[in-house]
């Protein structure tokens, strides 16, 4: 037992059994474990009840032999017993990246606290790749027969140990820091986990023999020697995150050594078998445990170790147990001391403690010693907490711009996964420095992108916050509405760590906010006058919460002392009630207790102003209001009355004026109380501000230039603004918002007065331009054409319609600018899906029109055409005379049948689709077809045209030519999705690459059906391929194809994965037509194949030939659960042409191994090889890339033979030219 304390535990943990053999365990995070398994299963076990949590992630390559997750749990790296190291989602179980250049098997992987970067080792050498990009960040680092790597805490170091001894490199320039090879290597390959590096990555332990461990202190370097058991090698050690402690294993036992003194502490935890590895929760409080018998236990070290050990992990903060208890009960002078105490006896600085004791002095206003013990907090290690703790203490010295702009230093040691934390910290601090309106206003915002992008984690923080300022801010009508939605949104049976860290910080309280805001709104409703509404809530706070808020001695007293000033108020009630029938009933249960005061001459002229208004008596409640005014100036509520006169009278401007004179009597008034109400009302320049902001939002989705049909003028947003802001319509919606802004209905004003339609023609000739028009100023001034009459009625209609911004795409683009061109191309799409309308002129269409003209029209035959079809909600067709096509006068004809069903029939696609369509409704194939039979007048419209459909990013370029707009356009759909039905054509191959074609008009040909088998044909062919094709063979052939990855373009490169057929024989069978030749191939695998092309090909060169297989995905089948994995594109850097032979690193499971399901699916795979199908026929060039040879007709194969093998099944991803 060597120096063993007496005290071993029996262990009484929870335990995690599963019927899979276990390879590989390690913490999620304090709630979960991740663990891997033989059978190449990823699950996630809860730790408080050892059940399995979520769905199980099926990995493709077998064992999972090592597992490891970043700090955040945004990602999990697995490695399999080949070469493969995988990156999973752990939020989606989806594959994200995976490394296979490993020369051999890989030994071990880690990944970086902060999750940027992946460390793996293979027998030979170390790597270190980026885990957002998949980039390899340096060359490989030589090593032989490494058993473990481990990045340091802060990433910048990678320690390494194997046969060799322990190396430390730098992760930026590979260069070896520490190099031990003096290390027992046989020791060190026996290990489970020898390696652990302490909390500030000065210190890197590593087991020895006789239970012994080296401690390296890597920056002098020294060397010293912790020993813990005399008899056996250690099996496993874990350190806790925050440097206190390190767990050793070795046989059935657990010891627990404390990091600075490195003397044993706690109890030895004991179980039945012998243990091969442990691992400790971020911050220390489970351990795990994998036993050689496979199974799993968890314990709670809470009852191993004493509490000093265990600190709580906060966002930016790590706090003590007993700190964190005497710190959250808001008494600083009892927390000070032990946090002095706890600096003192620390062996090296800790820079958490040093930012704590820095907020305690800010809170206790020991401002010079906060920043002092700040400034020393991030000279140990620059962190956020350090700049916040220098921050808020500054700003108790008065100094707010500094506070900010040290603040904003914290940025730069944030960790790009708590920016938007960090953010909201600073709005607090931006408020407590008497900016609250800017800050309220920044949280507002967030609080509004967060809902609008269904994050209630965020929402909820967003939202608490928001109460709390409200609250602060004394606006306690906001607090109650952000308190219950915050209510609805909190998270079930947790904490929000987020809220404690504000908390800490800053001193705020989040508990009983709902009790505390009712009675702050009570009373400002009693100061305002609305003492009914004050009653209410009071009500509602006696019976909601009679048990909780009436213990509180403070709250009792409250209620007793608000109802003795409701008693006095009986006078301002019923004035609030006159001529309301909704008040009558509450009134009359409160009028025996309380007392009525006479009114004055000010407020009987008030109060019959008020009740004339509400008899819509405008001007005699005017001429009331003026007299209250004169009686006296002072009073506020006589200008309230003359305002809300004047406003319903639309004599807006006057309005506004009246307005601000009740802000100024309010602001002079001499009772404090009538001075306190000013924050209860939203002064106009506020509202016009919000107002602003979203006007700039809604022109960001209009057109850059639109037509005003009142005066026909070019008008670019600031235009627009200058008119909306000159319009009746904005006065009073500043006047509707005195007491609340209204965002939702501000956005509804906006949208509506700024809504546009547009036009959809087809060009005849000279169309009026933009410097045409700006020339003449006015479109109603350009000179009688049939081209520019066609643009006035375009205003006229618009105008008749009910709109006044207008959009036509002659003379709304300024194309002598490429990037206004550029930016209005790509946009064009939306602007029409987001019109208030399109309107479509058919030029060549007679008064009355009959059905089918619109089918024949020339605007059917135009590309650009297509999407001013498909993407607006409302259309409406117009006949040469401006009539509405066949008569229909409805506002829409997106809801006429005749009109959808004879263009449903014209472009054959559903009505239904044309009604609401989105480019997500239909596949590439077909919407290619569409635009195959469009016309252009520009060679690259081609593809520009169709920028919006299929939601592409490319740049337009006018110049480049057809083939490279086309190209482009078809290589980011294949970049994209993988979809290889591109591939489906014959004709004229593109210049741009060999495999599109060089008119899109081909895609109007339809191409071959591989034909789908199902039902009783499958199992016919299932049956037949049972008796004459072993599991083997099959499996072998199943297990290459499912290799293959998606079909993918880089620089102009086809990269397709294909089954490929050599081709042995060729031969010239004669002429074909007037240019073509009838060739004869002899194909391996499927016997004579004959074609025709244009092309001279060298037939005593048939070996350069292939046919090739490129219809994976139909073989794969519809059901077939073949996971591709996620494609980066760094794969272009990969070998362009790998071979998926069947070698000996992809070898398929044994038959004995194989389940009756898979082998069932990969005959269903064969079957489908058997059937025809459309080949390509490829030309190796010198380089060995290849190029498609354009047949004139698809080429048909009858399928693979009937004695296929998977010898015969050759899959590779070619290169093509």
């Amino acid at each position: 037992m060597g120096d063993l304390p007496a005290t071993i535990m029996a262990a009484k943990p929870i335990e995690i059994v599963s019927q899979d053999d276990v390879c590989a365990v390690n913490f999620a995070d304090e709630r979960q474990l991740v663990v891997g398994y033989k059978n190449g299963d990823i699950r996630y076990w809860k730790i408080e009840d050892g059940q399995q949590q979520g769905p199980t992630i099926q990995t493709d390559s077998g064992s999972v032999q090592f597992i490891v997750v970043s700090e955040s749990g945004q990602w999990i790296v697995s490695q399999d017993r080949n070469e493969k190291v995988t990156v999973w989602n752990a939020a989606t179980h989806e594959k994200v990246f995976e490394f296979a250049e490993h020369e051999y098997r890989v030994s071990t992987i880690d990944i970086s606290r902060d999750g940027t970067r992946i460390a793996a080792a293979d027998d030979n050498a170390i790597y270190i790749f980026s885990t957002t990009s998949g980039d390899r960040l340096l060359p490989p680092l030589p090593q032989k027969h490494v058993r473990r790597v481990k990045f340091s805490p802060d990433g910048s170091r990678l320690a390494t140990v194997g046969f060799e001894g322990a190396q430390v490199y730098s992760t930026h320039n590979g260069d070896p820091l520490l190099i031990q090879g003096s290390l027992n290597s046989s020791t060190l390959w026996s290990a489970a986990d020898p390696l652990a590096w302490s909390h500030d990555g000065q210190q890197l332990f590593v087991t020895q023999s006789k239970g012994k461990i080296a401690c390296f202190n890597v920056s002098k370097p020294s060397f010293s020697e912790l020993s813990t058991h005399e008899t056996r090698s250690l099996v496993s050690i874990s350190i806790v995150s925050n440097g206190a402690f390190i767990a050793c294993s070795r046989g059935s036992l657990v010891s627990f050594w404390d990091c600075m003194s490195l003397k044993q502490i706690g109890s030895v935890i004991k179980h039945a078998g012998d243990i091969n590895y442990v691992t400790l929760s971020p911050s220390g409080g489970y351990l795990a445990c994998r036993l050689k018998s496979e199974k799993i236990t968890i314990h709670n070290l809470r009852d191993v170790l004493p509490p000093e050990y265990f600190w709580h992990r906060l966002p930016f903060v790590q706090v003590s147990d007993a700190t964190l208890k005497s710190w959250i009960q808001d008494n600083p002078r009892n927390t000070e001391m032990p946090l002095s105490e706890e600096i003192m006896s620390a062996s090296s600085p800790n820079h958490y403690l040093l930012a704590n004791r820095a907020l305690i002095r800010a809170r206790l206003k020991d401002w010079a010693l906060a920043i002092e013990d700040g400034k020393e907090s991030l000279h140990v290690q620059p962190s956020p907490i350090g700049h916040i703790a220098i921050a808020i203490a500054l700003l108790g010295q008065g100094d707010r711009e500094g506070a900010l702009s040290i603040f904003d230093l914290a940025f730069h040691d944030c960790d790009p996964r708590d920016i938007k934390f960090l953010l909201l910290l600073k709005l607090i601090l931006l408020f407590e420095s008497a900016h609250q309106e800017e800050a309220i206003m920044r949280l507002e915002y967030l609080a509004t992108r967060a809902h609008n992008d269904n994050d209630d984690d965020a929402t909820y923080l967003y939202t608490q916050v928001l109460g709390a300022m409200y609250m602060k801010k004394g606006d306690y009508g906001r607090v109650m509405p952000l308190i219950e939605r915050a209510k609805n949104l909190a998270p079930k049976g947790k904490q929000w760590p987020p809220l404690k860290t504000i908390s800490l910080v800053f001193g705020w309280s989040f508990d009983g906010l709902d009790i505390v805001a009712q009675q702050r709104q009570c009373e400002s409703l009693h100061t305002e006058g609305r003492t009914a509404e004050a009653v209410v809530i009071l009500l509602n706070i006696l019976r909601t919460a009679a048990g909780e808020t009436l213990g509180s001695r403070a709250t009792v007293d409250w209620v007793s002392d608000f109802s003795k000033k409701c008693s006095v108020t009986l006078e301002h009630v019923v004035d609030e009630a006159f001529g309301s029938t909704k008040l009558d009933d509450g009134l009359t249960q409160y009028s025996d207790v309380l007392p009525i005061s006479p009114p004055s001459v000010a407020d009987l002229l008030i109060k019959r102003s008020r009740a004339r208004a509400t008899k819509c008596l405008w001007e005699d409640a005017l001429q009331d209001a003026n007299e209250a005014v004169k009686v006296d100036p002072s009073y506020p509520w006589g200008y309230e009355v003359k305002f809300v006169a004047l406003h319903r009278a639309n004599r807006y401007d006057e309005a506004v004026d009246a307005f601000k004179s009740m802000l100024h009597a309010l602001e002079r008034h001499p009772d404090p109380a009538i001075r306190q109400l000013n924050k209860n009302y939203t002064c106009p320049s506020k509202t016009i501000e919000a107002i602003d902001l979203i006007v700039s939002d809604v022109l960001k989705s209009c057109p850059l230039v639109v037509i005003d049909v009142t005066t026909g003028r070019l008008c670019d947003d600031s235009e627009r603004t200058r008119i909306f802001k000159a319009d009746p319509s904005f006065t009073e919606l500043v006047l509707s918002m005195t007491r609340e802004l209204d965002n939702e209905r501000i956005r509804q004003v906006v949208a509506g007065f700024f809504g546009y339609v547009m036009f959809s023609h087809a060009w005849q000739g000279e169309e009026p331009s933009f410097q045409g028009i700006n020339s003449v100023k006015s479109v109603k001034n350009l000179p009688a054409t049939p081209l520019n009459e066609k643009l006035r009625n375009f205003c006229e209609e618009t105008h008749r319609l009910g709109y006044r911004w207008a959009w036509s795409d002659t003379c709304c683009i300024d194309k002598d600018k490429s990037a206004v061109l550029n930016q209005s191309l790509t946009s064009m799409y939306k602007w029409y899906a987001d019109s208030a309308a399109t309107l479509v002129f058919l030029a060549g269409v007679q008064h009355p029109a009959k059905l089918r003209d619109l089918t024949d029209s020339l605007w059917m035959t135009r590309a650009w055409t297509l999407q001013e079809l498909l993407a607006p909600k409302v259309i409406l067709f117009y006949d040469s005379e401006w009539r509405p096509y066949l008569g229909d006068s409805g506002t829409n004809h997106k809801h006429s049948q005749e009109i959808m069903q004879e263009l449903a029939d014209a472009i054959k696609i559903s009505r239904g689709t044309i009604i609401t369509f989105s480019p997500d409704d239909l596949g590439v194939r077909e919407k290619l077809r569409l635009a195959s039979t469009r016309k252009v007048l520009r060679e690259e419209d081609v593809a520009y045209s169709l920028i919006g459909i299929f939601k592409s990013d490319i740049r337009p370029h006018y110049g480049e030519g057809a083939d490279d707009a086309l190209g482009h356009l078809l290589e980011e759909i294949v970049a994209r999705s993988g979809e290889d039905t591109v591939l489906a054509w014959s004709g004229k191959s593109s210049s741009y690459n060999s495999c599109l074609p060089a008119s899109i008009s081909v895609y109007g040909q339809t191409p071959h059906n591989c034909r789908s088998l199902e039902g009783e044909e499958m199992d016919a062919c299932i049956t037949e391929l049972h008796g004459r094709l072993s599991q083997e063979v099959a499996l072998g052939i199943y297990n290459q194809i499912n290799l293959l990855p998606p079909t993918r373009f880089a620089a102009r490169r086809l990269y397709l994965p294909c089954i490929v057929f050599s081709v042995s024989k060729l031969n010239i069978q004669g002429p074909s037509g007037s240019n073509e030749k009838l060739y004869r191939a002899r194909v391996s695998g499927v016997g004579y194949v004959e074609f025709t092309t244009a092309d001279d090909l060298p037939v005593h060169r048939a070996q350069r030939f292939v046919f090739v297989h490129p219809w994976i995905g139909h073989i794969r089948g519809p059901n077939d659960e073949v996971a591709w994995g996620s494609r980066s594109e760094s794969d272009t850097d990969s070998d362009p042409e790998s071979d998926y032979d069947g070698g000996s690193d992809d070898t398929p499971p044994s038959p004995s191994d194989a389940g009756v399901d898979e082998y069932t699916q990969a005959l269903r795979m064969v079957a489908r090889l058997r059937q025809p199908f459309s080949a390509l026929l490829l030309l190796q060039q010198p380089h060995g890339a290849y190029k498609r040879v354009a047949a004139e007709n698809e080429i048909i194969i009858s399928g693979v033979g009937p004695d296929i093998t998977s010898k015969s099944i050759r899959t590779k991803v070619l290169e093509i030219l």
